[in-house]
C-alpha cells in the first residue's frame, strides 16, 4: 500500500472528548471517528485490526471444535419473552417496532436466539455436545458511553454457546473455552488474568473475566488478587477475609439507650462524638432496586458492594438512594431521620452484610435526628426478618480467602468472559434433548464471549508510549513502513521502492509512505500509527546503508537494504 493512496488522516491533537489512551490514539492516528454517541466508524486501518482479531478468534474456536454460524442481529420481542429477559434486562435493551407493529430489540447478546436455534435442531443425545460461535455487531444503549471503543453503544463480539448433556460435559467444554481463550489472547499479544466474576444480566451460575491487567485510567474493574496462590476476582465478586477488629462494644457503654448524638451524619463524626472505632456502628443505607427501596446493612468501617446487594435481592438495576427518596421513605413510615441517623425498621426489605452477625452492643441509628442507641443489639430493634448476604465491598490489605494471604487491588479491561448458563435458558425456552431412553432433559448451556472491538483498544492500552500505538506484530494493520526521507532523490526512492516490493514479494504487509512530506511528519505519523518495524531509506543511502527502527523497543539498527531484507523476511518466518 502507497501512504499516498491509505485512507487515512492524523490529527495534530487528541480529541477533547477523549478520556483514555486508547480513545486518544486511535481517533488522532486516523483509526476511527465518531458518527454519534458510542458509535464509531472503522477506517480501513481499524478494519485491518479488526480482521485480525477476528481471524485469530476464528482459528482458536475452531482448533477448540466450536462451529461458526451467523444469528440475525434483529430479534423478536417474543423470543426474550420465553427466557422472562424482556422486562429485566432493562433500558440498556434497545427495543423498536416495525412497520408492522411488531415489536422487536437490537441484540445485546443472542443467548435467547442460539437456544431457539438448538431447540429446533438439537434432538437427541447423540448429537451432542456442540459448540457454535458467531462474530457479530451488538448494540447496548449504554446510558453513558465513554472511553471510545472500551465503552460503546455499538460495538464486535465473538459469543459462543455450547450445548451438553450435563455437568460434567459444561465442566469440560468450560476448561476447553478458557484454555482457547489464553492462547487467543496470547497470540493478540495481551497478557490477561482470569478472574472470578459477576453474571451480570446473562446469568448462569459461575463466571469468570479475562483482564488486561493495565495502571492506564481505562481499567474500568477493580481486580483483587493474591500473590501466594491463584485467586483473582473481579470487585463485583471478590470476597476476602476480615483481619481482628473490635466488634463487641460492651466495654463502651454502660447501658442500653437511646442517646443525643447532635450533628453527627457522617460515621467519623459519630466515632469522634462517642470516641468509639467505626467497627462497632451497624450502618444502614437506602437503596432503591428495581424502583423499591431496600435497607442494606454492614458494620460501618465497611463499604457495600453494588452488584452483590442487587444479587442478593434479585434485582437488575441499583442505585442509592437521593435525599428527596429518603425523606418521602421516614413519612411514609413515620420518622423524621435524614441521612446518618437512619436503622432498621418494619415494613421495607432488609438485606444485611455477613459482618453483623459478629456485632455486639454497638452503636445504630433510631430514625430520629440527633439520636442514636448505644449498646445495642439485633434482639433490641424493631425490623422485621434480616436476609444476611455477602454484600461488602473488598479492599485492599483484606486476607485471601483461600490462602490467608493478603491481597491486592489492580486495574483491569474485560476484553473475555466465560459463563456457566446451565439449564437457564433451556428450561423456560424448552429447548430439551432426548436420551438413550427417550426422556427429555434440558441442555446444559455454557455462553463465552470476546469483545473484538474491545480487545484492540485494550491492546493500545497496553501497548504504547507518549509518541503513539505500538502494535503487537500479529494484531498490527501494516507490519512495516519504508521511508523515503526525501521523495526528490531518486537514490532514495529506487531504494525504498526495492525494499517495498521485495518484502510485498514475501507476503508481508508494508507501506511506503511517498508522500512529498517532511521526514518529521512521516517519522511522527509511523510512531502514531504504529507499524512495528520502520526502514529508513536516507543521508546514510550513500553509504549503501538504511535505517531499521523496532517500534516496540525503540531498537535503531544499520543495515545494507538486503540485510534489512532479510531481518524482517526472517521475522515474520516465525509469525
Amino acid at each position: 500500500m502507497k501512504m499516498s493512496k491509505l485512507f487515512v488522516q492524523t490529527l495534530r491533537e487528541y480529541p477533547s472528548d477523549a478520556e483514555v489512551i486508547s480513545h486518544k490514539m486511535l481517533v488522532r492516528a486516523g483509526y476511527i471517528r465518531k458518527l454519534t454517541s458510542g458509535v464509531y466508524n472503522f477506517l480501513p486501518l481499524m478494519w485491518r485490526v479488526l480482521k485480525k482479531i477476528e481471524n485469530i478468534i476464528r482459528e482458536e474456536m475452531d482448533a477448540a471444535g466450536a462451529q461458526e454460524l451467523l444469528m440475525p442481529f434483529v430479534q423478536p420481542k417474543e423470543l426474550w419473552e420465553e427466557s422472562g429477559r424482556w422486562d429485566a434486562y432493562g433500558k440498556e435493551l434497545m427495543r423498536l417496532k416495525d412497520r408492522h407493529d411488531r415489536i422487536m430489540c437490537l441484540g445485546p447478546t443472542h443467548e435467547e436466539v442460539i437456544t431457539a436455534v438448538a431447540r429446533d435442531g438439537l434432538k437427541s443425545y447423540k448429537q451432542l455436545p456442540v459448540n457454535l460461535y458467531q462474530i457479530q455487531s451488538k448494540f447496548r444503549d449504554e446510558v453513558r458511553p465513554r472511553y471510545g471503543l472500551l465503552r460503546g453503544r455499538e460495538f464486535i463480539m465473538k459469543d459462543a454457546y455450547s450445548f451438553d448433556i450435563d455437568e460434567t460435559g459444561l465442566d469440560r467444554e468450560y476448561e476447553n473455552m478458557a484454555k482457547a481463550y489464553k492462547k487467543i489472547f496470547d497470540r493478540c499479544g495481551l497478557d490477561t488474568k482470569m478472574v472470578q466474576s459477576d453474571s451480570g444480566a446473562i446469568g448462569g451460575s459461575v463466571s469468570h473475566e479475562f483482564m488486561v491487567i493495565t495502571d492506564t485510567d481505562a481499567g474500568e474493574n477493580d481486580v483483587f488478587y493474591c500473590n501466594n496462590c491463584d485467586y483473582s476476582a473481579n470487585s463485583n465478586h471478590a470476597v476476602s477475609k476480615l483481619g481482628d477488629a473490635i466488634t463487641d462494644g460492651g466495654q463502651y457503654f454502660a447501658e442500653t439507650k437511646i442517646i443525643d448524638t447532635p450533628n453527627t451524619h457522617t460515621i467519623d463524626e459519630l466515632c469522634e462524638f462517642l470516641n468509639i472505632p467505626s467497627t462497632i456502628i451497624l450502618k444502614t443505607l437506602v437503596y432503591i432496586i428495581d424502583k423499591k427501596p431496600v435497607l442494606a446493612l454492614i458494620r460501618a468501617d465497611r463499604n457495600i458492594e453494588e452488584t452483590k446487594l442487587m444479587n442478593a435481592f434479585g434485582g437488575t438495576e441499583i442505585r442509592i438512594a437521593s435525599s428527596a427518596e429518603i425523606t418521602e421513605l421516614m413519612q411514609k413510615h413515620n420518622f423524621d431521620a435524614v441521612a446518618g441517623f437512619i436503622g432498621p425498621f418494619k415494613g421495607i426489605p432488609i438485606i444485611a452484610d455477613e459482618t453483623v452477625k459478629d456485632l455486639k452492643n454497638f452503636v445504630v441509628g433510631v430514625n430520629k435526628n440527633d439520636k442514636h442507641m448505644v449498646k445495642a443489639n439485633l434482639s433490641d430493634l424493631n425490623f422485621d426478618e434480616i436476609t444476611y448476604k455477602d454484600i461488602r465491598l473488598v479492599e485492599a490489605g483484606d486476607y485471601c480467602p483461600e490462602c490467608g494471604k493478603p491481597l491486592f487491588i489492580t486495574k483491569g479491561i474485560e476484553v473475555g468472559n466465560i459463563f456457566k448458563l446451565g439449564t437457564k435458558y433451556s428450561k423456560p425456552m424448552n429447548a430439551v434433548y432426548t436420551d438413550e431412553n427417550g426422556k427429555a432433559h434440558p441442555y446444559v448451556m455454557g455462553c463465552y464471549g470476546i469483545g473484538v472491538t474491545r480487545t484492540a483498544a485494550a491492546a493500545v492500552e497496553a501497548h504504547h508510549d507518549d509518541f503513539g500505538i505500538k502494535w503487537p506484530i500479529s494484531i498490527a494493520p501494516y507490519h512495516v513502513v519504508v521511508v523515503p526521507v526525501s521523495t526528490n532523490d531518486q537514490l532514495q526512492m529506487n531504494c525504498a521502492e526495492k525494499i517495498y516490493n521485495e518484502l510485498l514479494e514475501q507476503g508481508i504487509e508494508v507501506v511506503l509512505d511517498d508522500r512529498d512530506e517532511r521526514a518529521g511528519v512521516k517519522f511522527k505519523d509511523a510512531d502514531l500509527i504504529g507499524f512495528p518495524y520502520r526502514i529508513t531509506a536516507g543521508k546514510t543511502l550513500s553509504d549503501g546503508l538504511v535505517e531499521l527502527k523496532v517500534r516496540e523497543t525503540g531498537e535503531l539498527m544499520t543495515l545494507t537494504p538486503d540485510e534489512a531484507v532479510k531481518y524482517i523476511i526472517n521475522i515474520f518466518k516465525n509469525v
